[in-house]
């Protein structure tokens, strides 16, 4: 028997190993899992250049668990170790077999192997009190080896037997650790990091219906539990694939949800970084509360994480689906993005793609593109707030949709508002709406002066036209029930008010009186007889400026003054002649209410009390 000290720094390391190296102890298991995928291709790769003569065989990857003895067991069929490999490999913390094994065979793929830090076997001391190694090398007439360590400095190694090429792994679990003895336990681990590990994983039995032979009936069997699936589609090409092919594995990948995706977008470069995955585009609500955890980040077939930021931009966190790359920078846990030049190089390879998938869907079927326009424009608005380079690419085919159903881009809108409006080199003004039900009587009156009127009301939409009010010259967004509505006429519509100056100023009092101060301003405009004689308007920019600080949850900080409203007097109507010359001062005092509630009743903003007063006085005036 040999004895031996492990080579270490400092009797520190194992320590920090156990606790600090990872942020989760699960994480064991797809470490060792890991080199046992990597000794596995390594006999692969060996095989196919000459260098390990006869026949691999069974290949698989197989986990135990022994309840009784407290081991868990991780064996497989792949290069397997000489004691001096393992003195090698095992007994110097952090050296890399896998990049050994790179160096000493130039020019094999490099990215067919997962292992670069040589850390991930000490996992195992997280959960385990003592671990052994058994193993035999793939070498002619190589001698098997049984390595043991306690989680300290010291090991033995000796010479067993082991009759088979490859490796075992046992982990005697701690007391604290003993759930990892449990097969649920483990089977959701091995779910969640090795279902597409690129040789099969054997864990355990399951049952399934087989035909029973010379008898026309299905029969129960126990089956060997294959965990993984050893070519997922985002590796092959997207030639080889079907519609159908992609939507089954969103099954795979969400299997408990509900709505399917409405497209797809296959990722597949390898120059010049190393790039594989699928995209899915799901429905998005107005109302939504987005998960951002829906991409699943691999580093050669191996799930690392769902935290994706940084390696996927901001807007694109909305997609669901997979990111395969082994340039992607991570640390030697694994466990988190390191910040270099791959990684933005990477993050705007991927945002290119998504605006490349969206403009020629835009250019093949525009029709079906709107169809699916109610999810596509929350993604786009939110990519075009957060990215400024996405806008130079969707500004193309980011769509306006109006009140009566017709989309337009950007330019063609421009288009549509230059035509509509006599002196095209006027700002271009695009009126939208927020609420169709609510301002319905506003867009009714912008109809009838020729206007078109935009539907806005989706949750970035107050943001998104800020920013299009900077990038597109002299145009500007404005609300139907906008204070400036009524000064958007054509030229030649000009009016002047048949009030004399004396009566407007005993209007205003008259109507100031009837109105609360702190929530109305009085405002006259000199309109057409056909306007309303009473409207509510706001200003455009201290409602658009409130919804901005009502959406980041400011609003407090404004005032009580902030929302105050107009009330817009059109001084050309004829009931305003009315009211001034009326001389019973109850009679006055009936018409300004009814008007002032009308205004307000069109708007929604008569509720409680008031409204109750408003119907009992239109039933009076009735009788």
């Amino acid at each position: 028997m040999q004895k031996g000290f492990i080579s270490m720094q400092s009797e520190n390391m194992f320590p920090i190993i156990k606790k600090f190296l990872y942020s989760d102890n699960e994480i064991f298991l797809r470490e060792l899992v890991s080199n046992a995928i990597d000794a596995t291709k390594k006999i692969q790769t060996l095989s196919s250049i000459g260098k390990a003569t006869g026949e691999l065989g069974d290949l698989t990857v197989e986990i135990k668990i022994d309840e009784q003895n407290k081991t868990l067991t991780i064996s497989d069929k792949g290069i397997g170790m000489t004691g001096e490999e393992v003195e090698k490999y095992i007994n110097n913390v952090a050296f890399s077999g896998a990049s050994e094994f790179l160096e000493k065979y130039k020019g094999v793929d490099e990215n067919s192997l997962i292992g670069h830090f040589g850390l991930g076997f000490y996992s195992a001391f997280m959960v385990a009190n003592k671990v052994e190694i058994i193993t035999k090398s793939y070498l002619p007439d190589a001698i098997s080896v049984k390595w043991c360590c306690e989680g300290n400095t010291e090991y033995t190694l000796e010479e067993t037997n082991k009759e088979n090429r490859g490796t075992d792994i046992i982990l005697y679990i701690s007391e604290d650790n003993l759930d990892f003895l449990q097969e649920d336990r483990i089977l959701d681990i091995l779910y969640k990091y090795c279902k597409f590990l690129p040789v099969p994983i054997c864990f355990g039995n399951e049952k399934q219906w087989q035909q029973q032979e010379g008898e026309n009936k299905d029969v129960q069997v126990e089956v060997p539990r294959i965990i993984n699936e050893t070519h997922p589609i985002w590796k092959l090409s997207p030639s080889e694939l079907k519609q159908e092919d992609y939507s089954q594995f969103y099954e795979k990948l969400y299997p408990h949800s509900f709505e399917k995706p409405l497209f797809n977008i296959h990722i597949n470069i390898d120059y010049p970084f190393n790039l594989t995955g699928i995209l899915y585009f799901p429905k998005l609500k107005q109302d939504a509360t987005f998960q951002k955890k829906k991409i699943q980040l691999y580093c050669n077939q191996v799930y690392i994480t769902d935290h994706t930021e940084g390696i996927v931009p901001e807007f694109l966190t909305l997609l669901e689906g997979v990111i395969d790359s082994p340039d992607i920078p991570l640390n030697v846990s694994r466990s988190y993005l390191q910040s270099d030049n791959n990684v933005k190089k990477i993050s705007g390879y991927i945002t290119k793609k998504v605006a490349d998938k969206l403009e020629e869907m835009f250019n093949h079927d525009r029709e079906d593109f709107q169809t699916k326009w109610e999810t596509i424009q929350i993604f786009m608005e939110y990519g075009i707030l957060s990215d400024e380079k996405f806008y130079e690419r969707a500004k193309k085919f980011y769509l306006f949709k109006n009140i009566n159903g017709n989309y337009y881009t950007i330019e063609e809108y421009q288009q549509h508002i230059q035509t509509l409006q006599k002196d095209k080199d006027d700002n271009l003004v695009f009126l939208y709406t927020t609420n169709p039900e609510e301002q319905y009587s506003q867009i009714e009156a912008a109809k009838e002066k020729g206007y078109d009127v935009l539907l806005l009301n989706g949750m970035f939409d107050i943001h998104f036209i800020n920013l299009l009010e900077q990038k597109l010259e002299k145009t500007k967004f404005v609300r139907v029930d906008s204070d400036v509505i009524d000064k958007l006429v054509e030229k030649g519509d000009t009016f002047v008010s048949k009030l004399t100056e004396s009566e407007q100023n005993e209007l205003k009092t008259i109507f100031e009186n009837a109105i609360n101060k702190e929530k109305f301003m009085v405002i006259f405009e000199n309109l057409s007889e056909t306007d309303f004689p009473v409207t509510i308007t706001h200003s455009e920019f201290m409602r658009r400026w409130s919804d901005m600080q009502k959406i980041t949850g400011n609003s407090a900080m404004f005032g009580a003054n902030f929302e105050k409203s107009n009330l817009v007097v059109n001084t050309n109507h004829p009931v305003m002649e009315k009211i001034i010359h009326e001389n019973e001062e109850d009679k006055r005092s009936l018409l300004v209410s009814q008007l002032i509630d009308l205004s307000l009743l069109s708007r929604q903003m008569l509720t409680g009390e008031p409204l109750a007063a408003f119907i009992k006085r239109s039933l009076d005036i009735l009788k």
